[in-house]
């Protein structure tokens, strides 16, 4: 047998499966939306962390970590998933007084 027929097989079973790898991963990120909370000059830390547990089921770490870069860096993604599951958490932010968009 031709091992050259071989090592072809195999390079075609591995680029197939690098390509579907990649098109899960593609698949993933074009179904998976995210919440971006902005800064703002008004709410102060323990609401923006208070309003991120109470909305995002943060942990307290995650939300204080999260006001932090909003602080410093003017956002932060706060959540990611499926539209249908941002979309009332987003609008819990908008409510309480936050500024957010679901990207």
């Amino acid at each position: 047998m031709d091992c050259s027929k071989i090592c072809n097989l195999e390079e075609v079973m591995s680029t197939q499966e690098k390509y579907q790898e990649d098109l899960a991963t593609l698949e993933k990120e074009a179904t998976e939306n995210q919440i971006v909370l902005f800064n703002d000059d008004v709410n102060t830390f323990d609401y923006v962390i208070n309003t991120l547990i109470m909305a995002c089921d943060h942990t307290p770490e995650q939300a204080e970590q999260c006001s932090i870069i909003v602080h410093y860096k003017g956002k932060c993604t706060v959540k990611t998933g499926p539209y249908d599951d941002l979309e009332p958490r987003c609008s819990m932010l908008l409510d309480a007084g936050l500024t957010a968009e679901i990207q």
